[in-house]
């Protein structure tokens, strides 16, 4: 039973870890940038010769270990990317709001 969890957890884990470009497989292994050289599956779009992965060193088709088309996340990195700038410029935009309350007030103590 407890091998079981063991399992489960495992794969929820690569499940939840299949966000973004990976840094390390959640068994440990680092991830190598992969190139699919044959097709797997005939029309499949991401086992087409040439198709970029991020796959993880110990690779076994057992669900356990990252293979992850490497479009998908780097489109998903663009998009946090993309997030953070939005982010930061509502703050830098905030502050200038604050700068220039506070040069009003500093003008109005100056008179």
């Amino acid at each position: 039973m407890e091998k079981m969890k063991q399992h489960s957890d495992m794969v929820g884990f690569v499940a939840d870890g299949q966000y973004g470009s990976p840094r390390r497989c959640p068994c440990g292994g680092s991830i190598k940038h992969d190139v699919s050289h044959s097709p797997k599956i005939k029309h499949d779009f991401d086992t087409q010769p040439g198709s970029r992965y991020f796959t993880c060193t110990k690779f076994k088709d057992d669900r356990l270990h990252f293979r992850q088309p490497w479009v998908f996340g780097i489109e998903q990195e663009i998009e946090k990317l993309v997030m953070k700038v939005e982010e930061q410029s509502k703050t830098i935009e905030e502050m200038r709001k604050q700068i220039q309350i506070q040069a009003e007030e500093i003008a109005k103590l100056k008179t």
